[in-house]
């Protein structure tokens, strides 16, 4: 949706919305970089006091991040999903865990009802990215591919707040997953990629009892590598994972 001239009342409260739209239609997706206020103020023809207030408003919300010297940055896509951030940034890395252990649960017995041969493909291709990225050495490329996984398995039950509430927790779950990968243990992943595996094999036959079988046992692993990471629930945050198999 490309940005308009905005009209000349209550300007502050009409360019929050339009960047809102924005954030919320996907086009300023969650962690990408928003246009500098000079292409704002071009861009929406308002004064660039306006655009400040704008941004400001939005940052005090959650919707967006200013970093210093950097620029600002898309947190969230919708107010809820803002309170979401703020809730898990005072959570403990095992609470934030055990959440979406019972999202993933119930993501997987539906994706085994509803997935589409599009689905499907997605997941197999990333389950193939995560395997390349291992073995390139390349631990952020992996989590991220792990992380997308995980978002795929809840996008194929085709629930929409499933999915968005998914989404919310994925910087929790990058932070466990470079918790338990200080350590790690190559014969342990090796090991996680038949149990992620497992859980597509499920999905693809259409077995929800079995696609929850198989993620409760892939949850158990990474549940107990977490609690060995960071010291049964303590914040996850730069704490090196110090006894234990590698489990993702």
């Amino acid at each position: 949706m490309p940005l308009r001239s905005t009209a000349r009342t209550s300007l502050v409260g009409l360019v929050i919305e339009q960047l809102e739209a924005l954030i919320e239609g996907g086009e300023w997706p969650v962690g990408a970089k928003i246009p500098p206020e000079p292409a704002l103020v071009e861009q929406l023809d308002v004064g660039r006091n306006t655009v400040r207030e704008a941004v400001r408003a939005l940052v005090h919300t959650g919707l967006l991040e200013a970093r210093q010297g950097d620029g600002t940055y898309v947190r969230a896509r919708s107010d809820f999903g803002a309170a979401v951030q703020r809730r898990l940034r005072h959570a403990e890395s095992l609470e934030a865990y055990e959440v979406r252990a019972a999202l993933e649960r119930d993501a997987a017995r539906h994706a085994a009802a509803r997935r589409t041969p599009a689905d499907l493909a997605a997941l197999r291709e990333v389950l193939a990215e995560r395997v390349r990225t291992w073995e390139a050495g390349d631990t952020d490329a992996f989590v991220e591919a792990d992380v997308r996984f995980h978002q795929l398995i809840a996008q194929a039950a085709h629930n929409g707040v499933l999915a968005d509430l998914y989404a919310h927790l994925s910087d929790a779950l990058r932070g466990t997953l470079h918790a338990v990968l200080a350590a790690h243990v190559p014969d342990a992943v090796h090991h996680q990629l038949d149990g992620h595996t497992a859980v597509v094999d499920a999905i693809e036959a259409g077995d929800a009892d079995a696609a929850e079988r198989a993620v409760l046992a892939h949850l158990t692993e990474a549940r107990d590598a977490l609690r060995g990471a960071t010291g049964d629930g303590a914040r996850a945050a730069g704490r090196p994972h110090t006894t234990g198999e590698h489990r993702v």
